[in-house]
């Protein structure tokens, strides 16, 4: 059960670092305010949940997990390459809504992965989903 969990906690920590990291990639190119607002909105949403996420972390004594450098990276990449100043609100919310619909398939397939994960676990896992799936609702109007 506890190896679940952890396994779990990590793979939460490190989707919840790569979002962060994903919308600070994005937030500097965005033109609309009200779009900037979203998306900071959203950060500090993740934020939270990933506070929470560390929190658990520590308590099982684990360190948690980095996403991986290269997708990192990739993301970075992708976010400079393809947002210009013409099409920056729509390509900023067509980059987040895929990594967000990415996200949410990772944490499904976690959360079946890992079925003896504590409760507790699988419902920070729904809620970090959750906020995902609020922010692709919240960025269909950019698209």
């Amino acid at each position: 059960m506890e190896d679940d969990t952890i396994k779990l906690l990590r793979e939460c920590n490190a989707g919840i670092k790569m979002g962060v990291s994903s919308l600070d990639d994005v937030i500097e190119h965005v033109k609309s305010d009200n779009l900037r607002t979203l998306l900071a909105k959203s950060k500090e949403t993740h934020t939270k949940l990933g506070n929470v996420t560390h929190q658990y972390l520590q308590d099982y004594h684990d360190d948690g997990k980095e996403p991986a450098a290269m997708a990192k990276m990739m993301s970075k990449i992708k976010s400079n390459m393809t947002i210009n100043e013409e099409n920056a609100d729509h390509k900023a919310a067509d980059l987040i809504t895929d990594g967000c619909n990415m996200g949410v398939k990772s944490l499904y397939k976690y959360l079946n992965q890992y079925p003896a994960a504590e409760e507790k676990i699988k419902k920070l896992a729904r809620d970090v989903a959750d906020a995902e799936e609020t922010l692709v609702k919240d960025l269909r109007g950019y698209l």
